[in-house]
């Protein structure tokens, strides 16, 4: 599949008829292309050459960066900050948005900023709380939740309108997602709440990690079941572990995260757990792949954000599509060595 009318710099695409944005990232999804999206962990800096190094390793292989907006509520460089760098030169960014820290003024005017500086996509999340990060004396805010965002959100690119019912005169064409956990329970409530942000907004989901096909593969049927896959783009989260003990404290310390024994066990009795983490990870994509539903993926490689191209080129997923990058026409596209 070729997706051949990419935009300069500064030069948006037009908006498709049935479109919400102009973004590379939507039209890849209503191609019905599999998406490929990577989390960028902000810096800790000021310095613009950081985030286009971060940004730099996922060139060829992923559809949209997500910009990460206080993770685990640590700071770090803002997200619309590294959105705008990223757009300046030609990215596909996602912009998370938090409601731990900002209210509804301070939110409403960073989506109209960030869509001003070309960002066309939106993730909206309630956030953690301040007490799992870096700051836990800071006072959350939380005047939002996603739900409530979102519906916002889509009431300044629908209705032209701020939620105090004040007119605007731009609109923000942007293309709005949310985040669900498919692994955590109760989980015959997790369907419902999905319902409940696509009836609120939401046209694309980014889910938490997924080392569970069985789960998996429920949830998608029950979304099946309550009519929701013709609404909203499924991308899996995935991410490559590097070890049985990393494995360990991800489900005993990062909410929400789920890992079978069966899989801290491989990673235990590989010779080279990095490289085992990496052949599971490549593994479960391209199982995910096979399930009904399922629009694409979303890598989560914190530290290992040099494995995306590696994982994304030995799973195949990309059936030889080059996903647009700065420079993509005019120098050839760098091979990575495939995973043993």
């Amino acid at each position: 599949m070729i997706f051949a009318d990419e935009p300069e710099p500064g030069q948006p695409l037009p908006i498709l008829p049935g479109h919400s944005s102009s973004g590379r990232f939507e039209r890849v999804l209503r191609a019905g292309g599999f998406a490929v999206t990577a989390e960028l962990a902000p810096p800790d800096s000021a310095d613009p050459a950081d985030v286009y190094a971060r940004a730099r390793v996922f060139d060829g292989y992923v559809d949209a960066i997500n910009a990460t907006d206080g993770s685990g509520a640590n700071c770090h460089m803002s997200s619309v900050a590294v959105c705008a760098l990223l757009t300046r030169v030609g990215y596909s960014p996602v912009m998370q948005i938090s409601c731990r820290d900002r209210n509804r003024i301070a939110i409403q005017g960073d989506i109209l900023g960030a869509a001003a500086m070309g960002v066309a996509n939106l993730l909206c999340l309630t956030g953690d709380g301040v007490q799992a990060g870096d700051h836990p004396e800071a006072k959350p805010v939380f005047d939002l939740d996603c739900m409530s965002l979102l519906a916002i959100a889509r009431r300044l690119r629908d209705d032209g309108r701020f939620e105090s019912g004040r007119k605007l005169t731009s609109r923000p064409r942007v293309f709005l997602g949310a985040a669900e956990n498919p692994f955590a329970p109760p989980y015959d409530w997790r369907p419902l709440r999905l319902a409940k942000k696509v009836a609120a907004g939401a046209q694309f989901i980014q889910t938490q990690y997924c080392f569970d096909l069985p789960r998996l593969r429920e949830f998608m049927a029950r979304l099946q079941d309550l009519g929701i896959l013709d609404a909203v783009f499924v991308l899996v989260g995935v991410g490559p572990l590097p070890s049985a003990r990393t494995a360990e404290w991800m489900r005993r310390h990062v909410p929400g995260v789920h890992i079978p024994d069966a899989v801290v066990r491989r990673l235990a009795g590989a010779a080279d757990p990095r490289a085992e983490g990496r052949r599971l990870c490549i593994e479960l994509i391209q199982q995910i792949r096979e399930i009904k539903g399922v629009s694409g993926v979303h890598l989560m490689a914190y530290r290992q954000e040099e494995a995306v191209a590696e994982v994304i080129e030995s799973s195949g997923v990309l059936a030889g599509r080059v996903p647009w990058y700065p420079g993509r026409d005019t120098k050839p596209h760098q091979q990575h060595k495939a995973a043993s």
